[in-house]
């Protein structure tokens, strides 16, 4: 794990001082798609969200003088949105920053290599594909899609056209995460036997936007372009602001918080989705008028794959009427616990040479080791800056130059994907819900899962 932390880091300087290694061998058509170290890469904005705002600016602007990147548009079709977005990039970058209509107008203009898609949960999917066909790369935030359709599509699309996707899951660039995932594929943990996931906040007001509901008019934007494939209904500006909220444009629980920590298990495992979900929750204490969850507990079957293989449980909670603000991360062997709240790897729960010696058997127990840990995961609704998603922001702008795979490809983001909508599945129909492999589907009672 030493000789694993000091090749990020040394990986990680390289990168820092604009040298670019690649291993890959690149076709000619690969080479075409490289922009020259001294070409400027031009970015556009599809949807000037609050988590643009508050996260992707600021950690862009970390290093985009370095690596000779600017933003040259926002496209975000309410006219309030597009015209605070365009301004406040125009005053960061201290060049014209022009506003679109919506991403048609923006792609037609033929002005931006690579784009930040931070718009709704339900649009993700869709507005990467628009992004790759029209020849940009992309970063998507998660969760990278909400049905099985909009999912296949989206892969599909990004592995037809080569472009670089950076889903948002940037606990990919964190070093603890690193090296928790070196210590487990090492084999030095042994086999994961279980996992335990916790959300919890106490927040009234997450996901709420009312003073923003206020303000918007379905004459200041196109309610028909932001419903997209969803089945249409009558113009709701809490649907349009509050989406997180309201299933089909979110999952909710699953999608905004699930999908992180869901991704490390395929992560560190290797595992593209789970076996089976069963899901249960419900609104208990925020009875706004939301349609999504407040409380979700969730459990996942991971395995075993064969006769030889070792199989292991997932558990999610998550609720909003108390916490702490603290993500949990637990991984149980037989030997100890991986803890990714307090970043040590311990003997705690292993097998003990007393619990041992009446079977015959040796004890099994891990030794105590502290992850390095230079990033904090941040719960907040406000995460502008920190430095997990500015490593993870960088680590795109540099794959776009090298044409190397970002640490959050779009593969993660389809593992992912298959976890949420099947959560979703078993929440919504009270059924275990299943994963159809060859047909790439979700199943409930021997149907394919359609919301």
């Amino acid at each position: 794990m030493k000789n694993s932390r000091r090749n990020f880091i040394r990986q990680a300087s390289i990168a820092g001082a604009g040298v670019l290694v690649s291993n890959s061998v690149f076709s000619a058509k690969s080479y075409n798609r490289i922009i020259g170290a001294n070409d400027r890469v031009r970015v556009g904005v599809v949807g000037f969200s609050d988590r643009h705002r508050s996260s992707h600016m600021p950690c862009f602007m970390n290093h985009y003088k370095e690596l000779n990147f600017e933003v040259v548009g926002v496209s975000d079709i309410w006219k309030l949105r597009r015209e605070q977005g365009a301004a406040m990039w125009k005053q960061k970058m201290g060049n014209d920053v022009k506003a679109y209509r919506n991403n048609e107008e923006l792609y037609a203009s033929k002005t931006v290599d690579a784009v930040f898609i931070g718009t709704a949960d339900f649009q993700h999917a869709l507005h990467t594909i628009e992004a790759v066909k029209a020849g940009c790369d992309a970063y998507v935030e998660k969760p990278f899609a909400e049905t099985m359709e909009d999912n296949k599509a989206a892969l599909k699309a990004v592995k037809e056209t080569g472009k670089i996707v950076q889903i948002g899951s940037q606990r990919r660039s964190g070093t603890n995460y690193h090296a928790a995932n070196d210590f487990i594929k090492s084999g030095q943990f042994g086999p994961i036997t279980m996992v335990e996931l916790t959300w919890n906040v106490n927040q009234p007001g997450r996901w709420r936007r009312p003073d923003v509901v206020k303000q918007l008019k379905e004459a200041d934007t196109d309610w028909k372009r932001f419903i997209m494939n969803r089945p249409y209904e009558k113009f709701d500006p809490r649907i349009y602001l509050e989406y997180r909220l309201f299933w089909p444009y979110s999952s909710g629980l699953p999608g905004q918080w699930m999908s992180h920590q869901i991704d490390t298990v395929h992560w560190f495992t290797g595992l593209k989705h789970p076996r089976s979900v069963v899901a249960n929750g419900g609104i208990y204490q925020w009875k706004d008028g939301r349609r999504n969850w407040d409380t979700l507990l969730a459990a996942f079957d991971y395995g075993p794959t064969d006769d030889l293989s070792t199989g292991f449980q997932v558990t999610f909670g998550s609720r909003m009427h108390n916490g702490d603000e603290r993500p949990a991360e637990i991984y149980y062997s037989n030997g100890g616990e991986l803890n990714l709240i307090t970043n040590k790897i311990s003997p705690q729960g292993g097998l003990t040479q007393k619990m041992a010696a009446a079977m015959g058997m040796k004890a099994n127990l891990l030794p105590n080791i502290s992850l390095p840990n230079n990033e904090q995961v941040v719960a907040s609704a406000n995460t502008g800056g920190d430095v997990l998603t500015s490593n993870h922001v960088r680590n795109w702008m540099e794959c776009i130059r090298s044409r190397k795979q970002p640490n959050a490809p779009v593969e993660a983001g389809y593992s992912h994907s298959i976890a949420n909508i099947m959560t979703t599945a078993a929440a919504h129909t009270g059924a275990k819900a299943t994963f159809d492999e060859k047909a790439q589907e979700v199943m409930v009672n021997g149907k394919v899962f359609k919301y």
